[in-house]
């Protein structure tokens, strides 16, 4: 055991429901069982490098609990490594900030780094801690795609939202006699896709992980239609795509500086493709960032206290280096070095896969 005396915590990457069920728990498990002192770091790394923080207490944490978002502020750009920026003359200039942000942990008088996020987050918080710097780390992203974790926290808030969405469809599809398309979140994996979809009785379910085949699509819509079924709902991850294609691709300015590829679009795309096979009215909604905002569901705020709460007892037993994971029903570390870089697909041999497809959902393949 190790007496902490201040630890820091930041969050990065996209935002989520339960982000700040984690910060009021890693606070209030610091300062009651350690008495330690809390110092959020704000707008993830950029804290770090530009020394943007605040203390955090029990006053600060109150009533945090259902809200949304993070109190802290979050980026999904500004890698300490590698920060681009403008040089004010229209080019894109590297940075290494990581030796500043080392600095700032120092000065601060920081015993550990509660470092909250998804895939590319952690992959810093691992180079950081190459480099010494005492990390622990939450998993957090609503796309699920995080190795070592069964799940992760934001996630099955994501997965109500788009089911509420797919049970709104169902009925505005069924009076119009349309094709509803709803596209979701999830980059690569398609795991919001596919829990939502079997949630919200999807009739097609399409993933990054199978390729779609546009007449196979085009089969499920034919058969339903000659069973009597005039309407048709289909979820598609932003990641998906055509057998033989390419991802949908929605970059920005501000994309294309930091070095960042963003998916979106696909549904459209999909309806297009559509609605040129068939005499019906084909309708999209992108369901973007509704996913990650309001208040998270029970379960997120449970598994967000808990992640808190053990990270806290892992720096105490100063376990630098490592993840906490929901490995059901219990919690554990996973070391940093097994996740970093790496992320957690839609296995084909999945039971959810074959669940799909037992009560007749068409998966495009």
């Amino acid at each position: 055991m190790m007496k902490l005396k201040r630890i820091g915590i930041l969050t990065g990457g996209g935002d989520c429901s339960g982000i700040n069920a984690v910060i009021r728990a890693v606070t209030r498990a610091a300062i009651l069982q350690h008495q330690a002192e809390v110092i959020g770091l704000e707008d993830g790394y950029d804290g770090l490098i530009f020394g943007r923080h605040q203390e955090l207490t029990l006053e600060t944490v109150k009533d945090i609990l259902p809200l949304g978002g993070t109190i802290l502020g979050t980026t999904n750009r500004g890698n300490p490594f590698n920060y681009r920026e403008y040089d004010g003359e229209g080019n894109i200039v590297s940075h290494d900030y990581s030796p500043r942000a080392l600095e700032t942990f120092k000065q601060l008088g920081l015993d550990a780094l509660i470092v909250v996020g998804g895939e590319g987050t952690l992959m810093i918080a691992h180079q950081f801690c190459l480099l010494g710097m005492p990390v622990i780390c939450i998993p957090k992203t609503i796309d699920n795609d995080l190795e070592g974790t069964d799940y992760t926290f934001g996630f099955q808030t994501a997965v109500q939202v788009a089911t509420d969405a797919l049970d709104r469809l169902h009925t505005t599809g069924r009076s119009h006699r349309r094709v509803m398309i709803l596209e979701v979140m999830g980059r690569s994996a398609g795991w919001i896709a596919l829990e939502a979809g079997i949630a919200g009785g999807a009739h097609i379910i399409l993933i990054p992980e199978i390729p779609y085949q546009l007449d196979r699509v085009m089969e499920t819509i034919r058969r339903r239609e000659e069973l009597g079924h005039r309407y048709n709902v289909i979820v598609i991850a932003e990641g998906a795509r055509e057998l033989g294609g390419d991802e949908v691709i929605l970059q920005t300015a501000a994309e294309t500086l930091q070095g960042v590829r963003r998916l979106g679009g696909v549904g459209h795309d999909l309806a297009g493709k559509i609605a040129g096979r068939i005499n019906r009215e084909v309708r999209c909604t992108m369901l973007g960032h509704t996913q990650r905002g309001g208040t998270p569901n029970s379960f997120d705020r449970v598994l967000g206290t808990r992640l808190g709460a053990f990270a806290v007892e892992a720096a105490s037993q100063g376990r630098f280096g490592h993840m906490v994971a929901l490995r059901i029903p219990h919690l554990t570390l996973v070391p940093l070095e097994q996740l970093a870089g790496r992320v957690r697909h839609v296995p084909s041999d999945s039971e959810l896969l074959r669940a799909a497809e037992a009560v007749g959902i068409g998966l495009g393949r």
